[in-house]
């Protein structure tokens, strides 16, 4: 029963905190590019108040990355998941920094199934191109 309580009253704590609180963890950079050769472009965006950046719409940026969780961008298990051989196309970008407070570097593409929906999950912090 204790235990039923104590995670009531953090769920409700959860609950009532701001967005911009539990954001605060939250500081990447992001070097887009659209082909191997392309010149890289490079998007930031922080969701420690105010929150600013430069990717497409950073306060909705922040809100998605919140309800996506520390798994954003975390890489499937290839031992655990078998993907589609199809090419989305030649872009890649890398995202580094600190995310929910743990350091992050991840370098996404669009080589296979896999990567296509790794980065969809993603996509809205890149440029309308991708």
């Amino acid at each position: 029963m204790y235990r039923l309580v104590l995670l009531l009253a953090a769920v409700a704590a959860a609950a009532i905190l701001p967005v911009s609180a539990l954001a605060g963890a939250i500081d990447i950079r992001i070097t887009y590019r659209a082909t191997d050769t392309a010149t890289p472009k490079q998007l930031e965006l922080h969701c420690s108040p105010p929150v600013h950046g430069s990717v497409p719409a950073p306060m909705t940026a922040c809100r998605k990355l919140i309800a996506i969780g520390d798994q954003a961008f975390a890489r499937p298990r290839p031992q655990t998941q078998a993907c589609a051989q199809i090419f989305g196309g030649p872009q890649t970008v890398v995202v580094s920094g600190i995310y929910f407070g743990r350091p992050v570097w991840a370098k996404l593409s669009r080589v296979d199934g896999c990567a296509i929906a790794r980065w969809k999950r993603v996509a809205f912090l890149f440029p309308k191109s991708a």
